[in-house]
């Protein structure tokens, strides 16, 4: 197994995690003006890290990811990397903590849905855009 994360196959995913990873933050790196977190997981069936920068949901310490993937039929390929093996790395700005992530539903996803399409409006469209009720996980220390 490489211990360096691969990077993304899709151009602009893979140049924002290149700009981070130069800059050693993510600060100044954003999405229509929202910061980004960058997420390191493990592959599901590989066993290799791979780096997964998404939007800034944060709420006392701990995190959201939003499986998106724009609003798309299917959810993103890291959905399954992070049911698989929920340790992940985040780096916030300068600041890297390790987390152990967990699918929400109900009320408490209803929070965190809420917290995240304050963070990035587009949430919202997307969840229209699709028959599927948006995955989000809480990552906490």
């Amino acid at each position: 197994m490489s211990s360096q994360p691969e990077l993304s196959p899709t151009g602009w995913v893979r140049e924002q995690t290149e700009r981070i990873l130069a800059d050693g933050t993510t600060d100044g790196v954003a999405i229509n003006g929202r910061a980004v977190v960058l997420f390191t997981t493990t592959g599901a069936k590989s066993g290799k890290k791979r780096y997964v920068p998404l939007m800034r949901v944060e709420e006392d310490g701990s995190y959201a990811m939003v499986a998106s993937k724009g609003g798309a039929p299917d959810n993103p390929s890291w959905y399954y990397n992070v049911k698989a093996h929920p340790r992940v790395t985040a780096q916030d700005g300068d600041k890297v903590v390790e987390l152990t992530a967990r699918e929400v539903t109900g009320a408490e996803r209803d929070h965190w849905w809420a917290l995240a399409v304050e963070a990035f409006p587009p949430y919202a469209e997307y969840q229209v855009k699709t028959d599927r009720e948006i995955p989000v996980f809480v990552l906490s220390p």
